[in-house]
């Protein structure tokens, strides 16, 4: 693979521009079509914002990754850590002027975004429920900057919930997985034990659960989506009661949730 595109994990860039292509999708449904400039700016906002992050955590973990990930660019040597150091400042402040032509919402979420994500690989992922609220937000702004592109940002924000919800729980969960590992972060489960941890990921995923009818009761969304999120519904369900014995299961089955909680808001957004 390209250096570039290996420091950028152009892999998660993809991903990213499809959350906020299903974020677009939910709040306007079919007339995406009517917003071409807005998905396009919108895409290139988060791609270029996700290639900063990448660069900016390679920058500083390029110590730790000559063991944990030797094949990486800077740790290879096939970048040098300041350039990779200038391409995060520089990729940061393109992402961040490009939200500009997206209106004052799409910029203070992309600013806000940009703080987090900054503050998240220079001090909070250490700080184990800080960092883990920094990625669940970082996730629900995807939906919600989909949202705010359109003008319609209120539609999104079941989906921003959801998302947020689901994955601060999972992410409490990988953090009671790792307890032993974890020896530079203070976690949630170091501060409370792994029961009360694994507790509150349960009710985190329930409460996702129960904020997913909201699209259906209110009409929004319909009987495609029901379906579809009520086998969502389920493996949250699944994982809330497994991750209790089981964390590495709890929390691999709760990201197969979320990946079919997406497919059930892209048919509701479509049908």
């Amino acid at each position: 693979m390209n250096r570039y595109l290996q420091l950028f994990r152009i892999g998660n860039c993809i991903m990213g521009a499809f959350g906020v292509v299903l974020g677009v999708l939910i709040a306007v449904g079919r007339d995406i079509v009517d917003y071409p400039v807005e998905l396009v700016l919108g895409c290139i906002t988060v791609i270029f914002f996700i290639m900063g992050g990448n660069s900016l955590n390679d920058y500083l973990d390029r110590d730790l990754d000559k063991l944990a990930h030797p094949e990486r660019p800077l740790p290879s040597g096939k970048i040098k850590p300041q350039t990779a150091k200038n391409i995060s400042i520089a990729t940061f402040i393109i992402a961040c002027a490009v939200s500009v032509f997206l209106g004052l919402v799409p910029f203070i979420i992309t600013i806000v975004a940009a703080a987090v994500m900054i503050a998240y690989e220079l001090k909070t992922k250490k700080l184990g429920l800080i960092g883990n609220l920094s990625i669940a937000w970082l996730t629900s702004a995807l939906f919600f900057l989909g949202g705010a592109i359109t003008g319609h940002i209120e539609v999104t924000i079941p989906m921003g919930l959801m998302a947020f919800l689901a994955t601060l729980g999972r992410e409490i969960v990988k953090d009671v997985q790792d307890m032993n590992a974890d020896f530079n972060r203070t976690t949630l489960p170091k501060q409370i034990g792994k029961r009360n941890a694994s507790v509150i990921s349960s009710i985190l995923f329930v409460l996702a659960v129960i904020l997913s009818f909201e699209p259906y009761l209110t009409g929004r969304f319909g009987l495609a989506y029901l379906v579809v999120v009520l086998v969502a519904d389920a493996i949250f369900i699944y994982s809330a009661v497994v991750l209790h014995q089981n964390p590495k299961n709890g929390q691999k089955f709760a990201k197969y949730g979320m990946f079919v909680a997406l497919i059930a808001f892209l048919l509701g957004g479509l049908l």
